[in-house]
């Protein structure tokens, strides 16, 4: 597994749509890189000036929209994983 450090949070992105919705396949050039994805994993957040480390604002679990070309990929044990910093993360799925 990742453990993030700082502000840092791990996120296993939902699977690119392969296929249209009238089931035309889409190939790996036209496919859109996600944009959403489950976080697995979170930091203890961004060090301030007077010490205090500022809360990292999602938790394990929740699903998130993030910034497309945001982050970093990284496999570990054949799982791909994105790495990010939380201003990356736009929103929380409810």
């Amino acid at each position: 597994m990742i453990k993030p450090i700082g502000d840092k949070v791990v996120l296993k992105a939902s699977e690119a749509q392969e296929a249209t919705a009238s089931g035309i396949l889409l190939p790996d050039s036209a496919q859109k890189r996600p944009q959403e994805g489950t976080v697995v994993a979170v930091g203890t957040g961004r060090m301030l000036d007077n010490g205090e480390r500022a809360p990292i604002n999602v938790k394990v679990g929740d699903v998130v929209i993030y910034a497309r070309y945001g982050g970093n990929e990284v496999t570990v044990d054949g799982v791909e994983y994105v790495i990010l910093d939380q201003d990356q993360i736009y929103a929380i799925k409810e």
